[in-house]
């Protein structure tokens, strides 16, 4: 059987160990998932620079797994590659920003991004504005915590908390969406601490995959 893949496209293995724990709930569905790290890749992507460079070996990566693989997941919220590696196979590939506020969309009127860093937002606001749902955008607020202060499990929680409340309460948003991967793992204690729906987007996008594989949603 064939194997969605998960591409973390940044260097830390303890990133993709987080993601790959996000991914229990999806297993068991019929499709093997497997999460890759990628050696080439900086330690945390953090700005346009650091994404733009990931995608030609992120490119190579997918090409050698192509043999086994029933679909490809880019584990990074600014989906670096997505439209390279989607001309490169035929496979189902999903984007975890792209579908993250597009499961968004289904769940409130106005999702809130929790950003890692001011450098992140605007990444993603041209993204959102490709997409064009800028006007279902409710905010995009930053942490101020780098991907490697992610594993600080009491600080960051505490500070998504905070900016999560501020999403809410000040910018009206009724979804949010966690902006990185490396926030995998925290979604359930977010969810239950601010009484709104969290979209983890790794999540968000292999559930799609996996639909997409299940139906047989290749591109031809």
């Amino acid at each position: 059987m064939k194997t969605l893949y998960v591409l973390n496209p940044n260097s830390s293995e303890d990133v993709t160990a987080r993601i790959d724990l996000a991914m229990q709930p999806l297993r068991g569905l019929g499709v093997p998932i497997a999460c890759k790290t990628l050696p080439e890749g900086p330690p945390g992507i953090e700005n346009q620079r650091q994404a733009d460079l990931v995608i030609a070996p992120l490119l190579a990566q997918a090409a050698t797994l192509e043999a086994t693989a029933a679909g490809f997941v880019i584990a990074c919220f600014g989906d670096p590659g997505l439209h390279g590696l989607r001309d490169q196979t035929t496979l189902p590939v999903l984007g975890i920003q792209e579908a993250a506020v597009a499961m968004a969309m289904t769940l409130g009127q106005r999702f809130g991004v929790l950003a890692i860093l001011p450098a992140s937002i605007p990444r993603h606001m041209r993204s959102f504005g490709a997409m064009g749902v800028l006007d279902r955008l409710a905010g995009d607020r930053a942490l101020n915590l780098g991907v490697g202060d992610l594993s600080n499990a009491e600080r960051t929680l505490a500070r998504m908390i905070e900016i999560g409340a501020q999403l809410r309460d000040t910018d009206g948003a009724d979804v949010l969406i966690m902006g990185c991967a490396g926030m995998a793992g925290y979604r359930d204690a977010l969810q239950d601490a601010l009484g709104l729906p969290v979209v983890e987007p790794c999540q968000a996008a292999a559930a799609m995959a996996i639909g997409r594989i299940a139906l047989n949603w290749e591109r031809i």
